[in-house]
Formats: structure tokens, sequence, C-alpha cells
């Protein structure tokens, strides 16, 4: 019997609103910062909206470059549902493509790898089905925001 190969479908686009990288210098594994998530909008197929002005993303950065993602927010749906978003994730790739990038200058995506997976949860009857759905995203980093588009693997 052969397993179902797995789709991507896509749900949305995550446009998220950064503040300014908060450094918290060496840490166990690597220097940490927190970059708190100010807002932003979803648009997309399936889930549309704002991002709120309630989370960060706690990341650790390893001496080879590599970025440990670890975020935590949330969006409102455009029918007033409110859905948990927890992502996770790696951004890695060339020296002086990173160095750009941390710069705030314009990066083609394509140049770097920016990959997620995430776990959304909400109480709303309406969107149940993000309860019981993973998700993968592929990332762009900008000088004050991120871009994500997310995908239910199905």
């Amino acid at each position: 019997m052969q397993l179902p190969q797995p789709k991507l479908d896509h749900v949305c686009t995550l446009n998220v609103v950064l503040d300014p990288i908060r450094d918290m210098g060496q840490g166990r594994a690597g220097v940490r910062r927190i970059i708190p998530i100010v807002g932003g909008t979803v648009t997309g197929p399936r889930l549309s909206g704002r991002i709120l002005s309630l989370g960060a993303d706690w990341q650790t950065i390893f001496a080879d470059g590599l970025a440990e993602l670890d975020t935590r927010y949330a969006m409102e749906t455009d029918d007033g549902a409110t859905i948990e978003i927890v992502n996770y994730g790696y951004r890695h790739g060339p020296k002086e493509v990173l160095d750009a990038v941390a710069r705030g200058e314009p990066v083609d995506p394509a140049s770097y790898y920016m990959r997620t997976h995430a776990r959304l949860e909400t109480g709303d009857a309406r969107y149940d089905w993000v309860n019981r759905t993973l998700f993968a995203g592929v990332g762009a980093r900008n000088q004050s925001s991120v871009k994500v588009e997310l995908y239910a693997i199905t």
C-alpha cells in the first residue's frame, strides 16, 4: 500500500510589521534577540484579516549565521475570529546575502533559505479546520517586515 503524497495548498500571505530588534546578547546557544510583532495584513484564499500587535519573534543567531525563528502572534480575520499563529523555522544563506538582509537592503528571497512550519489555533467554530491542519511557510525578511506565504499540508 502506497502512502499519499503530501500537497501544499496556499492559504494566505502574511505581511508582518516589526518593531526594531531588541538585542539580548549572547545566550547559551547563540546571540539572542526579540523582534516585536506590531501589526500587518493577512490576505489569501482561505484566511484574510489583520495581524494583531501582541506577539514577537524570539530568535537565536548561531555562529555560522543560522537564524532560528520562534514566533508567536495572532490575527483577527475580516469576520472577527481570533487565530493564534505559532511559527518556527530557519533562515540561512551566504554570509554576504545575510549581511545585506541584516542591513535592511532588498534581497532576492531565492538567494537564501527561510522556511517555517506553523500551527494555528482558534476557538471559533468557523475556522476549526486550522486546529487540525499543519502548515508550511516560505518567507522573506525586509527592513521592517516579514512576508510569509503560508500553505496547508494536505
